[in-house]
């Protein structure tokens, strides 16, 4: 047995062992100096130096000059044929390589209301028509409670749906900020030529092509201007499908879309 001297108590070994751990456990776990630690300095002076700021990646060779490329394909584009010819023929993404068929567009072109996703789907990739999937029968049931329809023929009442990306990413991935940059021209061609009175932008993709940004959250229900034109940022059906709370606020977005198309 060990005695240590404990305020004129004997202590044996045990009994210090346990109240060094009671003391540890109250958070006196070092002991105190004649002059104090400043702990942060302490800790700062053994971070490791930050590394040197690298520069911007550089923009991949030959991507600037794809962007070039499809504003002057898009400008010259004079009717909904000659645009799906360039954008068929544009050989800037190479995600064009692995898709099945090329995806521009379905419903009414004289439709008032266009509304803008993101990228076809496996199925959409299929049949070579945007929203036909799982979301795009939810699409439909969401603008079908308003009284809108892709196939309408009524363009009063009528839809016409796209695109930012008209071929599909490998596997589903949403598309890259590089690939949105060479679309975006054709994008905005697409717009000019259906020239609707309302854009519905569906997700988050379609926000950052038509208005430099992302946060789809935040963005939703919040009427903007994309295009010249007035234009309702929505969740993505896919996002519904997967978070069906999120319902009553596209619910709400869809009455607003209604209510300016009847004002």
């Amino acid at each position: 047995m060990i005695d240590l001297s404990y305020r004129g108590f004997a202590l044996d070994a045990e009994t210090a062992l346990a109240l060094l751990q009671w003391q540890a456990e109250m958070g006196a776990d070092e002991p105190c100096l004649d002059a104090p630690i400043d702990r942060l300095a302490e800790a700062a002076a053994a971070r490791p130096a930050a590394p040197a700021q690298e520069p911007p990646a550089p923009v991949a060779a030959g991507e600037g000059d794809h962007v070039q490329t499809a504003r002057r394909m898009a400008a010259a584009a004079d009717s909904l044929q000659a645009l799906a010819e360039a954008m068929r023929s544009f050989d800037g993404l190479e995600i064009r390589k692995g898709a099945r068929n090329f995806c521009l567009a379905d419903g009414n072109p004289k439709a008032r209301v266009m509304i803008i996703g993101e990228a076809p789907g496996e199925e959409e990739d299929n049949r070579g028509l945007p929203f036909v999937g799982r979301a795009g029968q939810l699409l439909d049931r969401m603008f079908a409670a308003i009284g809108l329809a892709r196939d309408c023929v009524d363009a009063q009442r009528a839809l016409y749906i796209t695109n930012v990306l008209t071929w599909r990413p490998p596997g589903n991935r949403r598309p890259e900020p590089h690939e949105i940059a060479m679309m975006q021209p054709f994008l905005q061609r697409h717009v000019e030529l259906i020239d609707p009175q309302l854009i519905v932008l569906m997700g988050n993709t379609p926000c950052q092509a038509a208005l430099g940004r992302q946060g789809i959250l935040r963005l939703r229900g919040n009427w903007t201007t994309a295009y010249d034109r007035p234009a309702l940022p929505m969740t993505h059906p896919s996002y519904l499908l997967r978070t069906p709370l999120a319902k009553r606020e596209a619910w709400a977005d869809l009455l607003s879309l209604a209510a300016r198309l009847d004002g």
